[in-house]
């Protein structure tokens, strides 16, 4: 029930979504909510007739006007025609109402009222956005114009430009933004801009509701569309001053935040007429009044709309520097006049001279959309620097195009430089834009799992609405699709970079993001086999070269069938560890695991191109050389030194085995097969927030593997048969199997005891071999001093060496 409900919402906030979007649009002339008598270009709305969807495609396919050139770079004011001599004189100016038309007065729609008072005050929680929602806006009224004016030319004739203007006025506070698209009538105006389908708010107001009763982040207003409104989180009023090719007539729109009416009237003032279009006068709050600097104006445009295709021009301060003669005073004394005279002189100086004028703001071409032959490397790289701020060139790069049933561009790369926190899901690396806006860079895992946070790139699409919330992406199917997609290319990318014949190039790329794909082993098991290809270990073969887990196939003996790696706290451990000594003298290589992600992402993998993964330091290891015959006399023959020894040191194992994995070393300490290991033990103990109940458990009892070729293990042996309850062969044994824990990597539990048996031992061993030799030379030592003090008897002494004389 629960998930019926919530797919409900979804289906309604849907409905809300397609209602509203209409109305954002008609704002800037493309009138979504329109009478059956409009013309029959217009979309459909509750049934009424729209357009084509031939034609829809056909508006696709129409080619933008070109942003760069001659013609668009020319400075705007040289142009003739009333529609751009208009367009530029500021709208701050106060309106004489004695000249006007008395102004009609409309109720908003209850909803309406309510659903302002909520956008102003509950959901935006970014005010920028206003002005990204504006320019689209006008951007859809342009693009619906052009559309238009293919199969009726005439809607041109007033002007063919086709650009948006943002003038400010700082000392007011008022922004005007003015298109030349489509416009709207009055009757388009009253429908639009006062009046939203009841049954489709009714809902988003109900979704609202239980999505805050239910805890959801109240940041909902992305998933409606209702564009226009966010003017009223900066404004407190807002002018809509419109004409319509289709009219004669220019009419005004006024409303308030906070009141429960607009207007509407007929424009009268010549100097405010327009030819066609559309123009939005904001009369921004005394706490946003920031928004109406011109510099203000054009970072948003550059960061929400750089890339409309429509030509965008701010009004900005220029300057220009020129030469002027200014006078300049000179004291100068003459022969014969005891005071100086001031005299004026002519000099040249260097002044600014500022004028405001009309600047093209978004001259940048999308890259995305041209085609990756005709893009060089070097424009990769520039457009990589400058939209991310890096100085390095990236690594690698990806231009693709994805069609079919979700349709969107995108250029990924892989950056030079280290990301340092492994952690933080939250990036700005990618770029979402709809429909060439601006949409957020601010994502926590919707389009990229964590582990390739490190990627960054653009992503432009068609298909998402262009108010994305963070909730429609976390449960949009067409995200879903995009992240599959993207993390594949992702992975494309990352392998040519380890295919490159530039070794060091992947070498780089693994230093700086090795950890990143360890973690997609234990994070994505879906995407197991495009990691581990991409993987890179020390091995016992390598002579300290990362290796490939392809090479280390290729380097496998024909006999051997398993992968078999080894985990240490640092590469001169993991080549001294006694687990090597069979393995090495058969030739089989061993793969290092040192770095403490190692173990975990092996241990995820379980196995590759058919081979499993063996740890070479947990029971029965298997390397195919079994002779069964032979364990058989071994064990008959140490079975009774093995219930020795178990039974000595009791709980500290769980049992003792004959070992086929040692030569050299008398024993080793191996552990259980599903426990963890001497590394995974080491490291889970160095966690300062980790569990201690649960290292008692996964600890699990070792398992106390001997070497019968051992002269160690044979005097045990012996020892045992003889005399088991000798007190120094048990202490051999105890010696024995806490060195083997320091040899197999665990940490002895007592390290002052195994001292104290150590030095003991080493006391007896020292006083047997070099105790006897010593003692003589004890009355000699002595015997000199004795001497010394008794004079009576240092003439004895003489004899003594020659009797030593006559013995040699």
């Amino acid at each position: 029930m629960l998930g019926a409900s919530r797919r409900s919402v979804c289906a309604a906030a849907a409905a809300r979504r397609r209602a509203a979007a209409g109305v954002a649009s008609a704002v800037s002339g493309d009138s979504s909510v329109s009478s059956s008598s409009s013309a029959p270009s217009r979309s459909v709305f509750n049934g009424e007739p729209g357009v084509p969807q031939l034609q829809k495609r056909l508006l696709s396919v129409l080619a933008a006007p070109k942003l760069i050139g001659t013609d668009s770079a020319a400075s705007p004011r040289l142009r003739e025609g009333s529609l751009v001599g208009r367009r530029y004189e500021s709208s701050a100016a106060a309106v004489d109402s004695s000249d006007m038309p008395p102004a009609e007065k409309h109720e908003y729609q209850a909803e309406v009222n309510r659903l302002m008072d909520l956008i102003v005050h509950s959901l935006y929680s970014n005010k920028e956005v206003f002005l990204r929602e504006l320019v689209s806006n006008a951007s859809d009224a342009l693009d619906k114009l052009r559309y238009l004016s293919v199969t009726d030319p005439d809607l041109l004739k007033d002007g063919p430009e086709l650009d948006i203007r943002i003038q400010t006025d700082k000392d007011n506070g008022v922004i005007t933004i003015t298109d030349s698209g489509i416009g709207m009538t009055k009757q388009e105006l009253v429908e639009s801009l006062g009046t939203i389908a009841s049954s489709g708010t009714a809902k988003f107001l109900k979704a609202l509701k239980e999505s805050q009763e239910a805890g959801v982040d109240s940041n909902l207003i992305g998933q409606f569309g209702v564009g226009f409104y966010s003017a009223f989180l900066v404004s407190d009023k807002v002018a809509v001053s419109t004409k319509s090719p289709k009219s004669d007539k220019q009419y005004v729109w006024e409303g308030e935040a906070d009141s429960s009416s607009y207007t509407i009237r007929e424009e009268t003032d010549p100097a405010k007429l327009i030819p066609r279009g559309t123009r939005l006068t904001l009369y921004l709050k005394r706490d946003d009044k920031g928004f109406a600097h011109p510099e203000k104006i054009q970072k948003l445009v550059k960061n929400y709309s750089q890339f409309v295709s429509f030509p965008i021009y701010t009004w900005q301060e220029k300057g220009y520097t020129k030469e002027v003669e200014v006078d300049e005073p000179v004291e100068a004394k003459k022969e014969g006049d005891d005071e100086p005279t001031t005299e004026v002189k002519k000099k040249t100086k260097t002044v600014v001279e500022k004028y405001w004028d009309w600047e093209l703001t978004n001259e940048t071409q999308p890259i995305w959309l041209r085609n990756p032959r005709e893009v060089s490397t070097e424009d990769y790289n520039e457009f990589y620097k400058k939209t991310f701020n890096e100085y390095m060139d990236p690594l690698a790069s990806s231009h693709f195009t994805t069609e079919g049933e979700v349709e969107f561009r995108s250029i990924l790369y892989v950056p030079a430089t280290k990301k340092e926190d492994i952690t933080d899901r939250k990036t700005k690396n990618i770029r979402l834009y709809v429909k060439r806006v601006f949409i957020s860079d601010d994502f926590d895992g919707e389009l990229f799992p964590r582990y390739l946070s490190f990627v960054k790139g653009v992503v432009d699409s068609n298909d998402l609405p262009l108010n994305v919330s963070r909730e429609i992406l976390q449960e949009s199917r067409i995200v879903r699709i995009m992240r599959k997609r993207l993390v594949r290319k992702a992975f494309d990318m990352i392998l040519g970079i380890s295919c490159s014949e530039n070794r060091d190039d992947y070498e780089r790329f693994w230093e700086n993001y090795g950890k990143f794909l360890k973690l997609g082993c234990m994070e994505d098991k879906e995407n197991h086999k495009r990691i581990a290809p991409l993987l890179r270990f020390f091995s016992s073969q390598s002579n300290e070269e990362l290796i490939s887990l392809d090479e280390y196939v290729e380097n496998m003996k024909p006999e051997q069938k398993d992968i078999y790696y080894i985990a240490a706290d640092s590469l001169s451990s993991a080549k001294h560890a006694p687990f090597l000594e069979k393995l090495n003298e058969k030739e089989y290589e061993v793969l290092f695991l040192v770095d403490p992600m190692d173990e975990v992402s092996v241990t995820n993998l379980s196995s590759y191109k058919d081979k499993r993964f063996v740890d070479i330091s947990k029971e029965d290891l298997d390397l195919g050389d079994k002779n069964e015959e032979r364990e058989k006399e071994i064990k008959q023959e140490y079975s009774q030194t093995c219930d020795w020894i178990k039974k000595h040191l009791g709980d500290k194992i769980a049992r003792v085995d004959i070992s086929n994995r040692l030569s050299s070393s008398p024993c080793v300490l191996v552990a259980a097969k599903f426990g963890w290991s001497a590394n995974m033990e080491r490291l889970m103990r160095a966690q300062s927030m980790g569990d201690m109940s649960s290292l008692d458990f996964m600890r699990s009892r070792k398992v106390f593997e001997i070497n019968p070729e051992h002269e160690i293990i044979k005097g045990l042996n012996a020892a045992c048969r003889i005399n088991p309850d000798d007190p120094e062969a048990l202490k051999a044994v105890d010696i024995l199997f806490e060195t083997a824990m320091i040899s197999s990597g665990f940490t002895p539990d007592n390290p002052a005891e195994l001292s104290g048996k150590i030095y003991e031992m080493m006391s007896t061993a020292m006083a047997s071999k070099w105790g006897s030799q010593a003692q003589p030379v004890e009355p000699n030592l002595q015997q000199p001093s004795s001497l010394s003090s008794e004079p009576i008897e240092a003439e004895v002494v003489e004899p003594e060496p020659v009797d030593a004389n006559q013995q040699k």
